[in-house]
This record gives C-alpha cells, sequence and structure tokens, in this order.
C-alpha cells in the first residue's frame, strides 16, 4: 500500500526536495534511489547500501548509525552512484542522507533508515603486534578469531575483509594457521623502518551460518632494525648481525642428545626478564626446576635463549642443556636486552626440526606454501599508507 502510494506522488509531481520516503524520490525533475529501502528490517549486514541518481547527480553520502559511527564508501566517477565499501554492523539502526541536484538545476534530498539483523552468534577479534610496537624484520601479524571460522567461503570473506598499508608497500599473503587464526606475513623480511597498519573491516563479515563480524579493528606498529641472529649447534657459536653487520658473537651451549634444541627459522615471541624454568610443562615433573634469567623465548613448547651460569664451562664447546640455548650472563643480559619482538633466529646442525605451529612460526614455510595456505590462494600486494 505504501509503496503504491508513493508511486502516486511521483505520477502527480507532488514532491519538492526534502525527504524521499521510501528508498527516496525528488519528483520527474530527478531522483535519488536508495537501498535499503525505509523502514527495512533485518537487513542482511553484508548488503551494500547503494545510492543512484536518476536525471540527476550526487553530490554526497552519508550513512550514520545513532553515535555518529559513519560507514566508508565511494561515489562512481560520473556522479550516478554511490556504494558502502565495507559491510555494516549487526543489530545497528542506520540513516543515509543522500544529496545531489536534478539534471535542471534543482537541490535534491533523499534519507532512508533501516535496521540490520541481530547475529545468532558474533565474531570478534583480537590483533599482534601490539599497538604502537616496534617489532623485528620476522614478525607475522596475527589475527585471532573469537569463534572458529571452518568453510572456504567464510575464511575467504574474512581474508577479503583485511587491509595491510604499507610505507613501503611490498607483497604478503594471509595463511589460516588454524579456524581461529591467521597470520600475515611478506613474501620476504619486512624492510627496516617499514610502517604498517592492518585493518580488519570485520564488522558485517559473515563467517559462518548466523555467524557475524561485530566490530572493526586496527593495528599500527614499525619496524625496528634487521637483527638476524645464526646458531650453530656443531660449532657451539652464535653469530649476532644488525643490517648485516656483526654485532656480538657469544658462546652457546644448546639441547644436549635426547633433548636436541629444534633447527629452524624461528623469531624472538616474547622476552622474560626472570623465570622458572620447570619440567613439568615439558612431561617430565621432577627433572628439573630452575630459576632463570634473561630469558628470550623461541618457541611455544619452551625454547628460550637465556643466562645460564652453571654451563659456562661447556658454552662453546658441548651441548649440555635440556633443549635451550644457554649463554653467559652477560652474553643473555646484552642479547634480552638487544632483541625486538619479532627478531629472526636462526639455528642449525641439529637432528630435531623446528614444527611449523610452535609459536608464530612464518618462516618454516616456504613462499609457496604459505600462499596455499590462503582462503583465496593467492598473494596481496601492500597498499600504501593513507
Amino acid at each position: 500500500m505504501a509503496a503504491g502510494c508513493a508511486v502516486l506522488l511521483l505520477a502527480a509531481g507532488c514532491s519538492s526536495g526534502g525527504d524521499g520516503g521510501p528508498g527516496g524520490g525528488d519528483g520527474p525533475a530527478g531522483k535519488l534511489a536508495i537501498t535499503p529501502a525505509n523502514g527495512t528490517r533485518e537487513v542482511a549486514p553484508d548488503q551494500p547500501v547503494t545510492v543512484k541518481a536518476e536525471d540527476g547527480k550526487l553530490a554526497g553520502v552519508t550513512v550514520a548509525d545513532p553515535k555518529g559511527r559513519k560507514a566508508e564508501g565511494k561515489l562512481a566517477a560520473d556522479g550516478l552512484s554511490w556504494r558502502t565499501s565495507w559491510g555494516l554492523r549487526p543489530a545497528t539502526t542506520y540513516t543515509v542522507t543522500a544529496t545531489g541536484s536534478a539534471d535542471g538545476g534543482k537541490a535534491l534530498t533523499s534519507t532512508s533508515t533501516f535496521t540490520t539483523l541481530t547475529p545468532k552468534q558474533k565474531l570478534e577479534s583480537g590483533m599482534s603486534p601490539l599497538e604502537g610496537e616496534k617489532v623485528g624484520v620476522g614478525m607475522p601479524v596475527q589475527l585471532l578469531l573469537s569463534k572458529p571460522v571452518s568453510t572456504k567461503e567464510g575464511r575467504a570473506a574474512v581474508e577479503r575483509s583485511l587491509q595491510v598499508r604499507m610505507s613501503k608497500p611490498v607483497e604478503g599473503a594471509w595463511y589460516w594457521i588454524s579456524d581461529k587464526e591467521v597470520d600475515f606475513r611478506p613474501r620476504d623480511y619486512w624492510p627496516v623502518g617499514q610502517k604498517v597498519q592492518v585493518i580488519a573491516h570485520l564488522a558485517g563479515v559473515k563467517a559462518g551460518e548466523g555467524l557475524w563480524g561485530v566490530k572493526d579493528r586496527t593495528l599500527n606498529f614499525t619496524v625496528g632494525p634487521r637483527h638476524i641472529t645464526r646458531i650453530d649447534a656443531k660449532d657451539y657459536k652464535a653469530t649476532v648481525t644488525d643490517g648485516g653487520r656483526t654485532v656480538r658473537t657469544m658462546k652457546v651451549s644448546l639441547g644436549k642428545p635426547g633433548d636436541d634444541s629444534y633447527s629452524g627459522t624461528m623469531i624472538a615471541q616474547e622476552k622474560v626478564a626472570a623465570m622458572v624454568m620447570d619440567s613439568a610443562t615439558t612431561g617430565n615433573p621432577g627433572e628439573y626446576r630452575t630459576p632463570t634469567k634473561w630469558n628470550v623465548r623461541m618457541t611455544y613448547s619452551g625454547t628460550f635463549i637465556h643466562s645460564a651460569p652453571w654451563s659456562t664451562g661447556s658454552q662453546g664447546s658441548a651441548n649440555v642443556s635440556h633443549g635451550c640455548v644457554n649463554a653467559a650472563p652477560g652474553d643473555a643480559k646484552w642479547f634480552y636486552d638487544f632483541t625486538n619482538r619479532g627478531d629472526v633466529i636462526e639455528v642449525a646442525g641439529t637432528t630435531r626440526k623446528l614444527r611449523f605451529g610452535n609459536g608464530p612460526t612464518p618462516w618454516a614455510k616456504s613462499w609457496q606454501d604459505w600462499v596455499e595456505g590462503s582462503a583465496l590462494g593467492k598473494p596481496v600486494q601492500g597498499l600504501p599508507l593513507a
């Protein structure tokens, strides 16, 4: 009935600007048509908001919720249409206000108010690194999800919502570590000094049956110096470089036979000034419980570079640890202070290979294998910082 009334009003030429009613309208001299129409409820959050100008041109469009949060959109180059760029927040009322002019010059205004559906399940997220953190050149971006996303369609929708902006744009790709984590790494290590902004436009993403993203997230971080440490288990030595220049060589002791350290390319995952190494965490309670200082974590399973004053006699000549990399107190303190999260640590010469997923381990995969872990199956080119 309401639709029919709108048609009659248009036919009679009653519109004189202002509220265009359901979907918008401004008489035979020009019309701004809005979708979703005024009063629509249970709108799918991934449905785009569109505005089309008939017999005229658009000047501007705003889509805002009651808190003043505006949806991002783009006006076509010809001025005839506008469309939202990303999804909308679920369970939210939006008001669309469109302005323009008819071909004859008359000002046009049209509005529409609608409400998006309430999701059965909400998808939220966290990200790493930390906001504003300075990281090493090997640090990946980790997007951690509150609910599992198991279908290829859902994962692809999540990936399409992700933007990585860089001061020095390079190629990278996303990889699904699990159904609740997707990570980004560049093809090669990050350029030194890179400024990175990651925007997860998750609001309005349909990630599964009844599962909708409810909130966007933004992360900013910078990349520090190119710190790469190479540890050789056969030479019992760690060589620390900064920008390709050797800045320190340290005598070390790695895992003894049967407790081999991992070989592979790892990153510094976290730093802990003092902690207790407890064999119970590795399934061998009672074997040891040792206070340690200047700990730099390399794996989730408990591999660290740390101070080991008890093994200085073996450092540089024998591997006697329970799997960690032992260093002299002075060397360990220096390395702890020198290291940023995400600095690269390469270990060679052991019989035990690093397992992918034992912490953030993006460099344990070849570039081709990493790209294959993307739901979209292709790399992405970093965008310039806005």
